[in-house]
């Protein structure tokens, strides 16, 4: 096992632990947190790949922009911060999600565990022709998602602005 072998695998186990942790949590703003951590492990393990462009994107995109953007609507519109005890499972609801866990991991290994033997032929990729893909085909979808997170970000204002609109005449009487 080679060290890059090693450092993929402290990267993956990160990203695993730290996306458990952020469905696992019951604090909203410990699930944001956490979701930074297993998109850094991901970046990480990309790093590892050789693929540094998808890395820096994916941590500029998704923990520069959707993650503050979350955490940023979550303060603006006062939402409960503390555990979301409205919102818990039963035991048997935990037990379907552990087993629906289980079975995918087990179809994941299946498909996975018969290509670790090396006889996958791996193509040498450029950064420059995944920038190619990524900002010449795929530029619109980026581009509708910056819209999206606009229009995520003006909805919260109007959530914010629209709930302290109808508390204000209520105190001033």
């Amino acid at each position: 096992m080679t060290a890059l072998d090693t450092a993929f695998a402290a990267s993956a186990v990160l990203a695993v632990l730290g996306g458990l942790f952020a469905v696992t949590t019951r604090h909203v703003v410990h699930a944001a947190l956490w979701l930074v951590v297993a998109l850094l492990g991901v970046a990480g393990s990309l790093l590892v790949l050789g693929a540094e462009l998808v890395a820096l994107v994916l941590v500029l995109v998704y923990v520069g922009a959707v993650v503050v953007l979350v955490l940023f609507a979550l303060m603006l519109t006062r939402a409960p911060i503390g555990p979301d005890r409205a919102h818990a499972v039963g035991p048997w609801r935990a037990v379907g999600a552990a087993l629906l866990g289980l079975a995918t991991a087990g179809l994941l290994a299946s498909v996975l565990v018969p290509l670790a033997d090396g006889t996958v032929r791996r193509s040498d990729v450029t950064t420059t022709q995944v920038a190619g893909q990524l900002f010449g085909t795929w530029v619109w979808p980026f581009e509708l998602l910056s819209l999206l997170l606009l229009a995520a970000l003006v909805g919260a204002l109007a959530v914010a602005r629209g709930s302290r609109d109808a508390a204000g005449p209520e105190a001033a009487s």
